[in-house]
């Protein structure tokens, strides 16, 4: 048999779906990851993108670092963290949350940034105070690229997620190190199936809710507007030449 067939044969064995390494309990697990890790990176990256965006201050920073983080290893962020603070399920979640920073943190300073002034001199004009524009303005008017930010880091946090199996957690990425330790390669590209295709439903998913947020444009194409016929218009200019 084929690597393919064999995969096949391996994703739908009823043994795989069911237990508490099941497919099933290894999605949840995974899951659960990037819950937490999406959640936290929000925490620390929206409050701190809006201040930027809303202010321009500390713009440099927040460029420079975002980018810097970006170019951090996982794996070996990783190993770092847990070499620091032992094992465990928090310190592999903090080496994913350091990843999934710089995409939340830069929708949010780009989409606050780049609303519209005249909307926002406007809102100040009518009397709204600094943190009403932001709350009440600024915020709406970029959510969707807010948004895009997030999905983008969910994204990351679902395809990285499953280096956390090398600290001895659970998620899809146990199908994947368990299957290079025995050399099942039919497990190792089942567990790189499961990842992609997780990968691929968040994105629909995720892309869904985004259209929703996206503004509609309120311009509509005005109907032509109706001339008269010919022999009409001609009526028309002899009745107002007559005297």
């Amino acid at each position: 048999m084929s690597l393919v067939e064999l995969t096949w044969a391996w994703l739908t064995d009823p043994a795989q779906w069911s237990g508490y390494a099941g497919i099933p309990a290894r999605l949840g697990e995974h899951i659960f990851y990037t819950f937490l890790t999406v959640a936290i990176a929000c925490a620390i990256a929206l409050p701190i993108g809006a201040y930027v965006g809303h202010t321009g201050r500390g713009r440099v920073v927040v460029v420079g670092l975002a980018g810097a983080l970006r170019a951090v290893p996982t794996l070996g962020l990783l190993v770092l963290f847990v070499l620091l603070a032992g094992i465990g399920l928090m310190p592999p979640i903090w080496a994913l949350v350091i990843l999934t920073v710089p995409p939340v943190l830069a929708g949010t300073y780009s989409g606050i940034a780049a609303v519209d002034p005249v909307v926002v001199d406007a809102a100040r004009a009518q009397g709204m105070r600094e943190h009403q524009v932001l709350l009440f303005v600024e915020l709406p008017n970029a959510l969707p690229v807010i948004f895009g930010g997030i999905r983008a880091g969910v994204l990351q946090v679902i395809a990285t997620a499953t280096v956390v199996a090398y600290t001895n957690l659970g998620g899809l990425g146990r199908y994947i190190f368990d299957g290079l330790a025995l050399s099942d390669y039919p497990q190792m590209l089942g567990g790189s199936v499961l990842v992609a295709a997780l990968a691929v439903v968040a994105d629909l998913v995720l892309g869904a809710i985004l259209r929703r947020l996206a503004p509609r444009s309120t311009s509509r194409e005005l109907p032509a507007p109706e001339l008269p016929a010919p022999d009409l218009l001609v009526q028309e200019i002899v009745k107002e030449g007559t005297p």
